[in-house]
C-alpha cells in the first residue's frame, strides 16, 4: 500500500507518481546505481525544477513528487532504445500533467508549512502519535543516565511526549524518538495481524518494520509483510487498514474487485482511512524533520 498520492494511468493508487512504459528495446540490466542530475522543464506555467534519475531498473518514465526532494523523474539508462535523449519524453509528459503537478506541489508545501508552524522538534512543539497531537517536552535526564529516554503522559488538558535528554547520548532527538516509536509500531501491527490473519485464513511468513518512503506496507508472494513504522503516528484505524490491506494480498494479489471485497470484510470503512493516510502522508513523513529545530 503506497504512502504518497499517486496517479498512474489515470487511477489514484497511492504514491504521487505517474508511469509511462517505454516501448521496444531490450531489457536493461538491473545492476548498478542510478545517476541523478538536476534539470528544469520549461512548462506553460513557468519553469519547473526536477531531478532526472537514470536507473538501470527502470523500463519507462516515472514521475514522483517526493515530500522533501520535489519532482523526481526516473527514466531508463541511455543505452535502452529510445531513451538516449530523455528530455524530449519528459518535457511533453510533464506539460500534459502540469495542473496535477502544480496542485500536489502546493499541497506538499502547505503540509511542510504546517509542520514548521508546529515547532519541528523543539520543546513545546506538537507531534502526532496514534493520530492525536501531543505536546513535545525536552528535559534533561537524571544525573548518571547515559542514554536518552522517552515517555508518554496523558494529561487532563493535553497529552505529552517527554524526551529525557542524556548529555552522553550523541543521538539526535529524531533518532531518540524513532527508537521509541519503532517497537510501539511493531507491537501495534502485530496485534492487528493476530486479530485479522486467522479470520482471513492467512499466515504471514515474516513481518518487518521499516522506514519505507513510498509505501505504508507491502506483501510478497512468499508471504513476507513489511510495514512503515510511521503508521504509529496515524490513528489506530488507519494502521489497522494497512494491516488488513497487506493481509488481504496474501489471499488476492492485485487490486481487483475480489481484493477489495476481502479488505471490506474486515474494514468496511477502509476508504476513509486510506484517504486519511493520503491526506497526511507529507506530514507523517516529515514528522521527525529536525530542520526546524532551533
Amino acid at each position: 500500500m503506497r504512502s504518497l498520492p499517486e496517479l498512474e494511468r489515470g487511477t489514484i493508487t497511492g504514491m504521487t507518481a505517474f508511469d509511462r512504459q517505454g516501448r521496444g528495446g531490450t531489457r536493461s540490466s538491473t545492476s548498478g546505481a542510478a545517476i541523478e542530475t538536476p534539470a528544469i522543464a520549461r512548462l506553460p506555467g513557468g519553469p519547473l525544477p526536477y531531478t532526472l534519475r537514470r536507473s538501470p531498473r527502470s523500463r519507462g518514465l516515472r514521475v514522483v513528487i517526493h515530500p522533501e526532494r520535489g519532482v523526481v523523474v526516473t527514466v531508463p539508462v541511455a543505452g535502452r532504445r529510445g531513451w538516449a535523449d530523455p528530455e524530449r519524453h519528459v518535457g511533453s509528459f510533464l506539460a500534459e500533467r502540469e495542473p496535477w503537478l502544480r496542485r500536489h506541489l502546493a499541497t506538499h508545501a502547505r503540509a511542510q508549512a504546517e509542520l514548521a508552524a508546529r515547532g519541528g522538534l523543539q520543546d513545546g512543539a506538537t507531534l502526532r502519535f496514534r493520530g492525536d497531537l501531543h505536546r513535545l517536552r525536552l528535559t534533561p535526564a537524571r544525573p548518571g543516565i547515559r542514554r536518552s529516554t522517552v515517555e508518554r503522559i496523558g494529561g487532563a488538558d493535553e497529552d505529552e511526549i517527554i524526551v529525557h535528554l542524556a548529555p552522553a547520548d550523541r543521538r539526535s532527538i529524531a533518532a531518540v524518538l524513532e527508537a521509541w516509536l519503532k517497537p510501539r509500531a511493531r507491537a501495534a501491527i502485530e496485534r492487528d495481524i493476530a486479530r485479522h490473519a486467522a479470520a482471513l485464513g492467512v499466515s504471514p511468513a515474516a513481518i518487518s518494520i521499516r522506514d519505507q518512503r513510498t509505501r505504508w506496507g507491502s506483501a510478497s508472494r512468499q508471504g513476507r509483510l513489511a510495514f512503515s513504522w510511521r503508521l504509529i503516528l496515524a490513528p489506530s484505524e488507519a494502521l489497522e487498514t494497512v494491516v488488513v490491506h497487506e493481509l488481504a494480498h496474501l489471499r488476492v494479489f492485485g487490486h481487483g474487485p475480489r481484493f477489495w471485497e476481502v479488505v471490506a470484510s474486515r474494514r468496511p470503512d477502509h476508504k476513509v482511512w486510506r484517504r486519511w493516510l493520503h491526506d497526511h502522508s507529507a506530514e507523517l513523513h516529515g514528522a521527525l524533520d529536525e530542520r526546524s529545530v532551533g
